[in-house]
């Protein structure tokens, strides 16, 4: 996890700042205080991505330069601009340009953790003894970068799950590129392969489930090529506000693992790019 990554924060920035909406004033003799730097707004928020503080803390951690109102007032007006949906799209984009996004074999998993302030968008979560939580879903290439998400309650069934995420990778028309799918047993089910059908994706590799009340011997089934999203769960997973997370609102939540897509995007970027340069061949 690369959120504090001075580097990593100044490649996002440098996208980030020519789609910050232009405001527009509106007070009759323009004497209202000077607007903050959107710069720090921006610090304030990777902050409490990465380490899962309270705004309050996140703005002290920052300096004090601009308040916690301030911050969620810019975030608000950002995710209603769709700044932050640009900005997936731009590092998709890249990606795809740069190193090319494998979608040969893709897989689709969720990940449940804690919702401790409840809100809009949680349930109860089912490995968490009952506790307020939420997931999201995710669909990955071959090399687990994530090209489709969504977000629901921890009660929240994974197969219910797989058709707003599929449907988030095609609007980056990505979806007709996809050649076999993999999915655990949580997803065999006749209404997984009706959403599949649906969706012209017919190659799909999906563990099946152990009938209850069988006597047959447990045997282990190969992880398959699940384990890239597995992998891309946990990296996920280290943004401390993606473990614990304390918004009360979905589009809140879904703008978090937004930027948190962006930094995995860049960070693999970055170093995709290292591999290139002198300094990083020992020897030369």
């Amino acid at each position: 996890m690369r959120a504090l990554d001075p580097e990593v924060i100044e490649v996002i920035w440098t996208a980030i700042e020519p789609l910050i909406p232009a405001r527009v004033d509106t007070h009759p003799l323009r004497c209202h205080r000077r607007r903050l730097p959107d710069r720090d707004c921006f610090e304030v928020m990777v902050v409490r991505l990465a380490t899962g503080c309270s705004w309050q803390d996140a703005e002290q951690l920052c300096g004090g330069k601009v308040s916690d109102t301030t911050v969620r007032s810019r975030r608000d007006e950002w995710i209603t601009a769709g700044l932050l949906d640009e900005l997936v799209e731009e590092a998709l984009d890249s990606y795809d340009k740069m190193i090319g996004l494998d979608l040969s074999d893709v897989a689709l998993d969720g990940s449940l953790h804690k919702s401790p302030g409840g809100g809009e968008g949680t349930g109860k979560n089912p490995t968490d003894r009952a506790k307020l939580g939420w997931k999201w879903s995710i669909v990955t290439d071959r090399n687990g970068i994530p090209f489709g998400f969504a977000a629901d309650g921890a009660n929240r069934n994974d197969s219910a799950m797989l058709a707003p995420t599929l449907d988030d990778a095609q609007s980056h028309l990505l979806l007709g590129e996809i050649e076999t799918i993999w999915l655990d047993r949580g997803y065999d089910s006749t209404a997984t392969r009706e959403r599949l059908a649906e969706r012209f994706l017919t190659d799909a590799v999906i563990a099946k489930k152990r009938k209850r009340g069988s006597t047959a011997p447990k045997t282990n089934q190969p992880m398959g090529l699940r384990w890239p999203v597995e992998r891309t769960n946990s990296w996920l997973s280290n943004f401390g506000q993606l473990r614990r997370n304390t918004d009360r609102r979905t589009i809140h939540r879904l703008a978090q693992l937004s930027l948190a897509v962006v930094f995995l995007i860049t960070a693999k970027l970055i170093d995709w790019r290292n591999r290139w340069s002198p300094a990083s061949r020992p020897g030369e």
